[in-house]
């Protein structure tokens, strides 16, 4: 383990090595803040469960545009640099918002002014998130390729150990500290990680590398890969002469192209201003995204994996309300239940690496929401007392429930990043796969949604759970929906690129 971390230390550098932890770690770490807002939202500001979920929604809605911060930073320097003036902007965001509600007791009792600075940390993290995974992609194209997969594997790990660290924290913090404090403390990693961004230091670019997206972009434009985008390969065949054909046309006119923006790097006055260059690379990048991302076999399994979201309705925070108030568990337990479900994603990651990847896409995304459906059945005996029936107690349900949940929701990510990783074209491989992650977060979100409106529908409240069973049998049939949906999933897709 220390000659690894010995050998990424030599290859990218003690400053860049720290930052990247840094920023996972402090990813991970948010669960030690956010159960002290759960709690902020229900004890002080005493809302209902429908209520506080719309709170989380709107707050965690910055993590569904995460592309628009991609090409922000790739189409428009600050000062000749792409990446850390971004990191700094996205990090004083998160701190500011922090130390506000640490300090001003006002915005922690105000539900708009709680949710609009929560809504900015988000921006903040999310924006901070795109920037380090583009700079980790750079590092390893540019510098040390060998060594990626080593460099992801220590930015999960590093993820990882904080949000260990940060559930078993925050359970102690809530029962020993109070609630300003806890966001005091918190505040103290983004100011690390603000004073960190000033050690990483980065190249500043002419303005002539800022056609550097558009090249690639109008590359991928005249050099459509069909393995990617095209479904029907007896067509190719078919149409074999006339594709030669076009395909010197596009050689003709990529050199035309190029030559054009040669004559305008040396020429400067060609361009008519710094701003028209940015507009014209923002919409170069903005309309690649939309062409690749509009191709069937791009589009159909990305709205699988939003309607998986979607039709479920999630009940997350309504359970919490029940957990802490009719079942009267106490913070402390539900932080070590957090530290469990972060085993459990471990194992399911581990489970689907050693003995799932072989398996078609189709095959575990069924899987999955069939050991979904019967883990809803969890929460049924819990709502419905029958556990206490046959002497089992309500924190061992809920434990291994939580476990048993997150190791098999990662049998749904594992798929979905790999599959993304398969769709990405050349060329715009970054900006798609934040695209990709942005909807499956956007879908997240508009579960929660769905989640608060079936919550309210149904009457459940503060103190009131007779309709919980209810809305968790509602979940339970509304698990298989995704399922008859599974035709949008390439067939033959499996966990190994091909």
């Amino acid at each position: 383990m220390i000659e690894w971390i010995k050998q990424l230390k030599t290859a990218f550098g003690l400053a860049f090595l720290w930052l990247v932890c840094l920023i996972y770690y402090t990813q991970g770490f948010r669960s030690f803040v956010w159960t002290s807002i759960s709690y902020q939202l229900k004890d002080e500001l005493k809302l209902s469960p429908s209520a506080s979920q719309f709170v989380f929604s709107v707050s965690f809605f910055p993590w569904s545009i995460k592309p628009v911060y991609g090409i922000l930073s790739d189409c428009i320097p600050i000062k000749g640099k792409k990446r850390i003036p971004y990191l700094v902007i996205a990090t004083v965001m998160s701190l500011v918002s922090w130390l506000i509600l640490g300090v001003n007791a006002s915005t922690r009792n105000s539900m708009w002014l709680l949710m609009i600075l929560l809504t900015l940390q988000n921006l903040g993290s999310a924006m901070a998130d795109v920037v380090i995974d583009a700079m980790i992609a750079e590092a390893v194209r540019f510098e040390k390729a060998s060594f990626s997969g080593d460099l992801q594997s220590l930015s999960w790990l590093s993820m990882a150990f904080g949000g260990v660290c940060g559930s078993l924290l925050g359970g102690y913090a809530l029962d020993h500290l109070e609630m300003h404090i806890i966001f005091l403390l918190f505040s103290v990693l983004p100011a690390m990680q603000l004073f960190s961004c000033g050690l990483v230091k980065e190249h500043s670019m002419g303005c002539g590398d800022l056609s550097e997206f558009s090249d690639s972009s109008d590359s991928y434009h005249l050099n459509g890969n069909a393995n990617y985008l095209d479904e029907d390969i007896s067509l190719e065949r078919k149409s074999y002469f006339g594709a030669r054909k076009r395909k010197k046309n596009k050689k003709r006119s990529k050199k035309s192209q190029h030559m054009h923006r040669k004559a305008q790097i040396q020429n400067p006055g060609m361009d008519k201003s710094l701003p028209l260059l940015w507009f014209r690379s923002l919409k170069d990048a903005t309309y690649s995204l939309c062409r690749a991302f509009k191709q069937p076999i791009i589009l159909r399994p990305m709205a699988w994996f939003f309607l998986a979201h979607v039709t479920v309705p999630n009940l997350s925070t309504v359970m919490f309300y029940y957990q802490t108030e009719f079942l009267k568990m106490e913070a402390s337990f539900l932080g070590t239940v957090r530290v469990i479900g972060w085993l459990g994603l471990m194992l399911g990651t581990f489970t689907y690496n050693r003995y799932l990847k072989k398996m078609t896409l189709r095959r575990i995304l069924a899987f999955a929401h069939i050991c979904l459906a019967f883990l809803n059945l969890f929460d049924i005996i819990l709502v419905s007392r029958t556990n206490v029936q046959y002497g089992v107690s309500d924190k061992a349900l809920v434990l291994c429930g939580s476990a048993l949940s997150d190791a098999v929701n990662q049998f749904k990510l594992m798929p979905f990043l790999i599959l993304s990783g398969q769709l990405c074209p050349p060329g715009i491989e970054g900006t798609l796969f934040a695209l990709f992650m942005s909807i499956n977060n956007f879908g997240s979100t508009v579960g929660s949604f769905v989640g608060a409106g079936l919550a309210s529908i149904l009457n459940i409240s503060s103190g009131s759970f007779d309709n919980l069973l209810l809305g968790i049998v509602i979940q339970l049939f509304c698990t298989f929906i995704p399922v008859t949906l599974l035709f949008l999933i390439p067939k033959e897709a499996t966990g190994i690129a091909s």
